[in-house]
């Protein structure tokens, strides 16, 4: 009887996809850093050698600009999201509102370029405004809501215009530490003004 022919040798694996996974979460540390330096515009030969990967490798995760600053910034509106649970189940209202804000206010005052880049009228940008607008809006709009149920803010405000009032302040004191401190105390201004009544 014939004997049964061996099995076909299996094909090599490609690299596994941890692999992948890894080199894109370098990639995106590595672009929030530059651009926190550089702003947007950031060198790609830069960032991909903090993120200790060749350029190609940053090419076929991010074939354009606009897709890595896009992955960046949504990436980074996440984490501010998940951040505001965090803060309503171990602070009051009021503190999980202050804390976020200020949260969100060094998100933005280390992302140079973001506003640019969401008002530029660039297409490519269009789906990370819609993300802005339907992400961080409806997070601070619900800790307002809070905030105010309990007593903790007096002021009405529409939660957008909010954040873009702490994104112009923001702006104004520019990338260095010193322009954040500056930021972070127009802000604090901005807050105690919620608890101030009309008069």
């Amino acid at each position: 009887m014939p004997s049964t022919p061996d099995a076909p040798e299996q094909v090599a694996p490609r690299p596994r996809r941890a692999d992948a996974r890894q080199n894109l979460d370098a990639l995106l540390e590595a672009a929030k850093a530059e651009f926190a330096v550089a702003g947007v515009d950031a060198p790609v030969r830069a960032i991909a050698e903090r993120a200790g990967v060749g350029v190609g490798t940053l090419y076929r995760h991010f074939p354009l600009r606009s897709d890595l600053i896009s992955a960046v910034f949504r990436r980074e509106m996440d984490a501010c999201v998940a951040a505001a649970e965090e803060l309503e189940a171990a602070f009051p209202p009021g503190e999980a509102l202050d804390r976020w804000i200020l949260r969100y206010t060094e998100f933005v005052a280390t992302k140079r370029g973001l506003a640019a880049a969401l008002h530029s009228g660039d297409p490519a940008y269009e789906p990370l405004a819609v993300y802005f607008s339907t992400r961080l809006a409806p997070t601070l709009e619900r800790l307002l809501d809070t905030a105010r149920a309990d007593g903790a803010i007096a002021q009405d405000v529409e939660a957008e215009e909010f954040l873009g009032a702490v994104a112009n302040l923001c702006h104004g004191g520019g990338p260095t530490a010193r322009g954040a401190a500056h930021a972070e105390r127009m802000v604090r201004l901005l807050l105690a003004g919620l608890r101030t009544p009309v008069a």
